[in-house]
């Protein structure tokens, strides 16, 4: 240990408090009682008091020693933390629990985690993919990638990108039952659509400028756009979903987009949420790093 320094004289005098001896303290420090009977000379010396009183049975504080140790207990505490802290964030390590929708998780985010650990191997990946909404406030998860606007909330948000929907049918349904060329074209199609409550029932589409939701019905809800696609993709029907899963399909033809002439370019932001300030470990700050270095430009 070194001694040389105020904090090293600091961790001496609270190891006298804390054993009720120099020599016991010494042995604790691995140093001799005569280096530790000159540390504390020094340091009565240089504030011009006396911190101990020692007799051949007891050691007591004075005054001044008692406010000196409460000191040099606080100051130890706030330079372990910073050292801690630091350390950490050389190498972030710990379990990270991650969730995201199931549809983007798979195809945006599992993709990452590989180069993520490697990048990271101390630390463990907890994923949770699922269109449910996680608390993150409740400790139900480190980080959450969500879509949409934001409500008022104490967590912290990093944008990741945005999103827009793109109303899509397979070229065999389209033969077989016709290309929409109007949104109300679209009444005649079976339309597969989201069970989940919307702000605004219906699709949106903007004609003239205004923009207007039309109510269409189908045949099957699902919970995510990825089923939607496959359902859409087996020529079941018309589905209207991010375009981020799709945009494979779209670049093959197993998919054809449709109205975009009425498309209103609705955005759905991209955010990874999540317990931010002065106590944010590591693990989450090189994390949330991380996906805005990959996804801020594909999302």
């Amino acid at each position: 240990m070194d001694v040389a320094g105020r904090s090293g004289e600091l961790a001496v005098f609270a190891a006298i408090a804390e054993q009720g001896s120099l020599s016991a303290a010494a042995r604790t420090l691995g140093l001799t009682p005569s280096a530790v009977s000159r540390i504390v000379a020094r340091i009565e010396a240089r504030l011009g008091v006396r911190l101990l009183v020692r007799t051949t049975r007891t050691l007591t504080l004075t005054t001044e020693g008692e406010a000196y140790l409460r000191a040099a207990r606080r100051i130890l505490a706030d330079l372990a933390e910073v050292e801690g802290a630091i350390a950490d964030q050389a190498s972030p390590s710990g379990r990270l629990r991650v969730t995201a929708s199931l549809a983007h998780g798979r195809l945006y985010i599992v993709p990452l985690l590989g180069d993520f650990t490697a990048r990271y191997p101390g630390i463990l990946i907890d994923l949770n993919l699922s269109d449910r909404i996680v608390d993150v406030l409740a400790g139900q998860a480190d980080v959450a990638v969500r879509f949409g606007q934001l409500a008022d909330s104490p967590l912290t948000a990093r944008k990741l990108g945005e999103n827009g929907r793109v109303v899509v049918a397979s070229p065999g349904y389209l033969a077989r039952h016709g290309t929409p060329q109007v949104p109300e074209d679209l009444l005649a199609h079976n339309c597969l659509s989201f069970n989940f409550r919307r702000a605004e029932p219906g699709w949106p589409f903007r004609r003239d400028g205004r923009d207007y939701a039309l109510a269409v019905t189908g045949s099957i809800e699902a919970n995510n756009g990825e089923s939607l696609a496959q359902l859409a993709r087996a020529g079941i029907g018309v589905a209207r979903v991010g375009r981020f899963a799709v945009v494979d399909d779209l670049a093959s033809g197993a998919l054809v987009p449709l109205l975009e002439p009425f498309n209103p370019q609705d955005r759905e932001p991209l955010h990874a949420l999540f317990v931010g300030g002065s106590a944010m470990a590591a693990r989450v700050r090189v994390f949330v790093d991380f996906l805005v270095e990959r996804l801020a430009d594909r999302a």
